[in-house]
C-alpha cells in the first residue's frame, strides 16, 4: 500500500464562516487554523497548502474566559529606544477585533513557508454580514 500524496493541481478550497460569538477565543483559533491548515480534509499532505478559505462575523463581540480582557496583553515595537507599545486586550478589540483573531491564529499555524499564505486566507468581518455570501460558505457549528 502506497502513502497518498496530495498535488497541487488537485487541490480544491471550500469556504467556510464561522461565528466569533460561538466558542472562546482559543478554541476559536483551533478551529480556524485546522481549516486553513486543510488538517479536517482526507487529503491532507504536509507540504502542500490544500486548506481552504475561513469567514469569521461578529469579531466585535468576541468571547475570552477569565480575566483575559483585562490581563492578555500585546505588544509591538516601533523600533526606537523605549518604543515599547501594550496594549490590553478590551483596547485591541475596541480598535479593531481583527488584531486578536489574526494575531490568536497565527500562533496556531506551524512556523514555515506555508504560514503567511494560509493567513491571507482568513477574512475577519466585524459585524454579522460578509462580503463572500456569493462563495456559499458552509457554516461552522
Amino acid at each position: 500500500m502506497k502513502t497518498y500524496s496530495q498535488k497541487g493541481s488537485e487541490i480544491k478550497r471550500e469556504w467556510w464562516v464561522i461565528d466569533a460569538k460561538s466558542m472562546p477565543l482559543g478554541k476559536l483559533a483551533v478551529v480556524i487554523a485546522d481549516k486553513l491548515m486543510g488538517k479536517s480534509k482526507v487529503t491532507y499532505t504536509p507540504h502542500i497548502d490544500n486548506g481552504d478559505y475561513v469567514v469569521v462575523i461578529n469579531a466585535k463581540d468576541l468571547v475570552v474566559t477569565g480575566n483575559k480582557m483585562v490581563d492578555k496583553k500585546y505588544y509591538r515595537h516601533s523600533g526606537f529606544p523605549g518604543g515599547l507599545t501594550e496594549l490590553k486586550l478590551e483596547e485591541v478589540i475596541e480598535k479593531d477585533p481583527a488584531v486578536a483573531i489574526r494575531a490568536a491564529v497565527k500562533g496556531m499555524l506551524p512556523k514555515n513557508k506555508l504560514a503567511a499564505d494560509r493567513l491571507t486566507r482568513l477574512r475577519v468581518f466585524d459585524g454579522a454580514e460578509h462580503a463572500h455570501t456569493a462563495q456559499n460558505p458552509k457554516e461552522i457549528k
